[in-house]
């Protein structure tokens, strides 16, 4: 096998999520996800520096992704608006980094490491929604709400497409997501 062969991240990630899924996350040592990926327990970390992170690559990229898509968006719209448009705009990174598998999200909801993994990821989407939206010259008491929102609304979307398999482009969940929120307001 190569040295760093380009299917092996994918290899790990599909066989920590079997095992997690069959023996819940604590049981589960990095020598097993290794040995079932086909590599050595040393290897394992030239992809991943924990565990943890196998289910969580690449979520590092997505507040600057989405902080420069929230400073792009043309001037004029609301603060909300422009932070939905930027999560349209970089939602496709997200489904690409991401098993849309409920199986992922199950092991998540189920130890309490990753849920908090989950919410740390979850407030830097938000932090650097705020942040952008205060550098185009929100004021931080708008900016704050509506990156809330914008996060909240995007959970649901993210919900949704993990719901239906990713049958349809991740625009289209966040704008339903962004219609159930509405509606909920009316």
């Amino acid at each position: 096998m190569a040295r760093w062969d380009p299917g092996t991240a994918d290899r790990l990630r599909k066989a920590a999520l079997e095992l997690y899924a069959e023996h819940g996350y604590d049981a589960v040592t990095i020598t097993q996800i290794a040995e079932r990926a086909g590599i050595t327990r040393r290897s394992y970390f030239r992809y991943f520096p924990d565990k943890r992170e196998v289910l969580f690559a690449g979520a590092e990229q997505l507040p600057p992704a989405v902080a420069e898509a929230v400073l792009a968006v043309e001037e004029g719209e609301s603060p909300l608006r422009t932070a939905l448009t930027a999560l349209a705009e970089v939602g496709t990174r997200v489904t690409q980094l991401v098993d849309p598998s409920p199986e992922r999200r199950a092991v998540i909801a189920a130890t309490p490491e990753l849920r908090e993994r989950e919410r740390s990821k979850g407030a830097a989407m938000t932090t650097a929604i705020r942040d952008a939206l205060e550098q185009r010259g929100t004021p931080p008491e708008l900016a704050k709400p509506a990156a809330q929102v914008a996060a909240t609304i995007l959970g649901d979307a993210f919900d949704r497409w993990i719901d239906s398999g990713g049958d349809q482009q991740f625009p289209a969940y966040l704008d339903a997501a962004t219609e159930a929120f509405r509606e909920a307001c009316r």
